[in-house]
């Protein structure tokens, strides 16, 4: 069976289980399996894939088919130009949490110390860090896994941080410049309407923003003061829905220049507000 034989054919083995962008994914784990290019497959339009990968291409499109997100069977996500490595204990890094990075961006200055609360895969702190100039930064997780993969991220990026278990502030000490977060946003009644490779593979802990999805901003907005430096920064990423609640909240505990920011889509991804003391 050349490759094209066996990309087609895994085309329609996906498109048949309803697999979403079933081309793009047959291609991408035909890609992985076999190590091959689109130069490379292009060029050779008769080369014939081997026994064992045509073995393994099967094996990985059947858990494709199984709607296990393509990026836990890869291993790895694209993230503000960088490679993080991921697995099923962190959620999968989005480009509309690119809005994060870069609103953060805009915000800290060399010397700047940052702190990101439910840090997960580390996406967030460590673009930050690649992208600033002498910054420090400490990447909190109540997931002893997550933190594994995000230290795994780091070393793979050659990149220093500090990675602290926690409960939110639980175990987090000093003064940060610069705090950001992605917290868990979703509405519990909401999980079971989200697409099958969301509500069945990803953490849910990582997805559940309790009753109305507000649990860990109101969580945040109120403690977050105690470990905020003067005139620094609070950044998190929101559903699109959540701009106006979010804001209140942080009004209501006296942060000022409060600002929703849209993703790329147009939709509300970001507030950021100002502290001082």
């Amino acid at each position: 069976m050349t490759f094209r034989e066996a990309e087609q054919k895994g085309e329609r083995f996906l498109a048949e289980a309803g697999v979403p962008d079933a081309k793009i994914d047959a291609w991408l784990l035909l890609e992985m399996v076999a190590k091959i290019d689109r130069s490379f497959y292009f060029a050779n339009p008769k080369a014939e894939i081997e026994p064992e990968q045509l073995v393994e291409y099967e094996r990985v499109l059947e858990k494709r088919a199984e709607r296990v997100p393509l990026q836990y069977i890869t291993g790895e996500q694209e993230f503000m130009g960088m490679t993080f490595k991921v697995n099923s204990n962190v959620l999968i890094p989005r480009q509309d949490t690119e809005t994060l990075v870069e609103q953060a961006l805009r915000v800290i200055t060399p010397g700047r110390h940052v702190l990101d609360l439910c840090t997960g895969s580390g996406c967030i702190l460590l673009s930050i860090l690649k992208n600033a100039s002498n910054v420090t930064g400490v990447g909190s997780d109540v997931s002893k896994q997550a933190l594994l993969v995000a230290k795994e991220n780091a070393k793979l990026h050659g990149l220093e941080a500090e990675w602290v278990r926690s409960n939110l502030f639980d175990n987090i000490i000093g003064a940060f410049d610069v705090i950001v977060s992605n917290p868990p946003y979703i509405e519990k009644e909401e999980i079971v309407k989200l697409m099958p490779e969301v509500q069945q593979f990803e953490p849910m802990e990582a997805l559940d923003g309790g009753e109305d999805g507000l649990d860990f901003y109101r969580a945040i907005v109120k403690a977050a003061p105690g470990y905020l430096k003067e005139n620094s920064y609070l950044l998190f990423e929101i559903g699109c829905e959540q701009a106006q609640a979010v804001s209140g909240l942080l009004a209501e505990e006296g942060f000022c220049e409060i600002e929703t920011v849209k993703d790329l889509a147009g939709l509300d991804r970001v507030v950021k507000a100002r502290w001082t003391l």
